[in-house]
């Protein structure tokens, strides 16, 4: 454990324009909020900070699809994923919003400071601008085609198929989302951060004073930084985010990546009055806590922000998990192929720490991982359940049954006794050496093998055939196994917070300190604990099923939007749609109605009577080449008038998806009038 007075842990701030998902959380929060646990358990000093990043391009796409504000967007998501990250036991000492007025404050106070020390190049520059919207585009307003990969829906800043930077400029025949119209170039003024002014010395601070990064995060800076730094805008145009704080700047809002990594800054001061000594305070430790998306702008443009304010301390270890997939595809917030953290919740009771201990024991930290619904079945029944919840429940119900809940007292210790009671500080500080070095998925697998320790014992020991013939022998047994179940509570309790409380209200004893573990005193002799229970309960095969299912629905549907097909229609009932006279009728006229381009006026013999109907078929048909046609009819359709012209019902076609029209006909002559069902 380092000597730092104080540490400020900050975890990347998820965009509020969707749900959290397991990506989210095997990447950032997870990890992040097990090392917090773990120095609070050392008794550290130390701020969780988070928040909601609620500014930037696809909260104000979100908003437009939606016909609502982007305030209506953000203020739905922050709520959700506010909610989902309590229940789920993530630890933040606060969840901020970058849409608050101290953010807004903190943010331009921020911009000021280095604008008046002129540390900002202003530069004109042509950018893509939609004539019909009269409005300039932000990267992701922008459409267009891979240059990589041939991805025709590549984004002005990312094509998500290959992962590939880009700028606007890269695209092929660029779109407006806006219009759908080529967008037009246009001068427009921006405020940029020359981060090449900023090279020599992050090259030093990051090459030679960070090797111990993980070695994405070097790799990455590094690549960047041999590349050669370029100035990087800080203002976009854009009517939604944080004004920029200067006169000749009207519709111009902070950029996104600069004005979200102040919300650390701007949370910390929400938080607390001494906000300062953990932001300026050279004994303070800051660590990031981010995906590989954001390795970038927290250890190189982050810090040139921090470096050129001239009053922050730098991060001193940016721990970046690579991605998780599932079930061999990529998380999608857009194909809605993820599991939502507010699902799994609602889905999943009392699950929290199965979530968390599947995350973390298949956590992406030094590759692309992948996360499958068997995978989380097995190694529930055959880890939490069949290791850890085996042993703890094996302990504490023979000491129920032999000795009616109380600790028993020992006799003499063997050497395997005391062999196996040693092991406990050897883990412990394996555990540690893991954690400090934020190899997290390390240290919950070396925490485990307590457990698998205690079972071991056990199994040699074999105290259910003793017990008859030597209960003293017993009674050391058990003594030794609930000193190992104590110091799980422990050693296991940043890893699963919900279920060692748990354990805790078995023990009947009260939150430990990380300084306790190792002691084999931790239960005292005739000690009284609480009746047990199941830790664990083993997960059914119908439970997995219907989360494999709920994905291939999903991914029909992506197929079938993919495929241009339209989405499906919310369910209606039997009555309804028995309420439905479908009927075949044959055309006996056809003509178009003057003046339109699209509509068609058709008389029809439904087998019941003789009616007209008015059909936007015009452009698709010639009227007599559709005369003597077999056609389906909705007959009970309440009549309108269209063009002057009383339509009874409504010829049922079928669209592909180049927007032809083709008739839904019977196979073959069938009378008028015949019902379909």
């Amino acid at each position: 454990m380092s000597d730092y007075k104080r540490f400020l842990v900050t975890a990347a701030l998820p965009y509020a324009n969707g749900p959290v998902h397991i990506g989210h959380l095997a990447g950032v929060y997870v990890p992040a909020d097990i090392y917090t646990r773990y120095l609070r358990q050392n008794g550290k000093d130390v701020l969780f900070i988070c928040g909601s990043d609620e500014h930037g391009v696809p909260i104000t796409l979100k908003a437009k699809m939606e016909g609502i504000t982007p305030q209506d967007v953000v203020d739905r998501y922050h709520s959700i994923n506010k909610d989902a990250f309590a229940r789920f036991g993530i630890g933040f000492d606060i969840y901020h919003r970058t849409s608050s007025p101290i953010h807004h404050q903190t943010a331009s106070d921020f911009f000021r400071k280095l604008n008046d020390a002129g540390e900002f190049v202003e530069k004109t520059s042509e950018q893509f601008f939609d004539e019909a919207n009269q409005q300039f585009l932000a990267d992701r307003y922008i459409t267009g085609t891979c240059p990589h990969c041939g991805n025709e829906k590549a984004y002005g800043d990312q094509c998500e198929k290959c992962g590939t930077s880009l700028s606007q400029m890269d695209l092929i025949n660029p779109r407006s989302m806006l219009s759908g119209n080529a967008p037009v170039l246009k001068e427009t003024k921006h405020w940029y951060l020359p981060l090449d002014k900023h090279e020599a010395w992050l090259k030093k601070w990051i090459l030679e004073d960070h090797t111990e990064w993980r070695s994405n995060v070097y790799g990455q800076c590094k690549s960047w930084l041999d590349q050669g730094l370029q100035p990087r805008a800080v203002s976009r145009d854009l009517d939604w985010g944080v004004p920029v704080p200067v006169k000749g700047a009207e519709g111009k809002v902070l950029y996104v990546w600069f004005d979200a990594p102040i919300g650390y800054i701007s949370a910390t001061r929400e938080l607390t009055p001494d906000w300062e000594k953990y932001w300026k305070s050279e004994d303070s430790r800051l660590i990031h806590f981010i995906g590989k998306d954001n390795i970038v702008f927290h250890c190189i443009i982050f810090p040139a922000m921090l470096k050129a304010h001239g009053e922050y301390i730098l991060p001193d270890n940016v721990p970046a998990n690579e991605f998780l997939n599932l079930e061999n595809d990529k998380i999608s917030t857009s194909r809605n192929w993820a599991v939502w953290l507010y699902e799994y919740l609602d889905e999943f009771p009392g699950k929290q720490d199965v979530l968390r201990y599947v995350l973390t024991a298949n956590a992406p930290e030094a590759k692309d991982n992948d996360f499958t619904w068997k995978d989380f079945q097995t190694r529930n029944n055959n880890e939490l359940v069949a290791v850890l919840g085996n042993f703890v429940n094996r302990t504490l119900v023979l000491t129920q049954k032999c000795f009616n809940g109380k600790c028993p007292a020992i006799s003499a210790l063997t050497d395997y006794d005391n062999t196996t009671l040693g092991e406990i500080t050897a883990i412990k500080s394996r555990v540690e050496q893991s954690l400090e070095t934020f190899r997290i998925r390390e240290a919950l697998n070396e925490a485990m093998s307590l457990a698998r320790l205690g079972n071991k014992y056990l199994a040699e020991t074999e105290p259910w055939k003793l017990f008859p013939t030597d209960p003293e022998r017993v009674a050391t047994i058990l003594h030794v196994s609930l000193q190992i179940t104590a110091n799980i509570a422990i050693l296991m309790d940043a890893f699963l917070p919900f279920t060692m409380k748990q354990l805790r209200g078995y023990l009947n004893v009260p939150e430990m300190s990380w300084s306790a573990i190792g002691s084999v005193d931790l239960i005292k002799s005739g000690h009284q604990m609480e009746k047990p229970g199941l830790l664990f309960e083993k997960i059914e095969d119908a439970q997995v099923d219907f989360q494999v299912n709920k994905l291939l629905e999903t991914k029909k549907a992506n197929e079938a939007k993919e495929a241009g097909l339209a989405p499906a229609k919310p369910v209606i009932s039997y009555d309804e749609f028995s309420a439905m006279d479908i009927r075949i009728a044959t055309i006996l006229e056809a003509e178009k109605v003057p003046k339109t381009q699209k509509l068609m006026k058709l008389k029809l013999d439904t087998g019941i009577d003789i009616r007209t109907v008015v059909s936007g078929i015009a452009e698709h048909f010639e009227p007599q080449a559709i005369i003597g046609r077999q056609v389906t009819l909705l007959a009970n359709l309440e009549p309108r008038m269209i063009k002057s012209i009383e339509s009874k019902g409504m010829i049922l076609l079928a669209e592909d998806n180049q927007g032809r029209l083709i008739f839904v006909t019977p196979e073959q002559a069938i009378q008028n009038g015949a019902v379909v069902k």
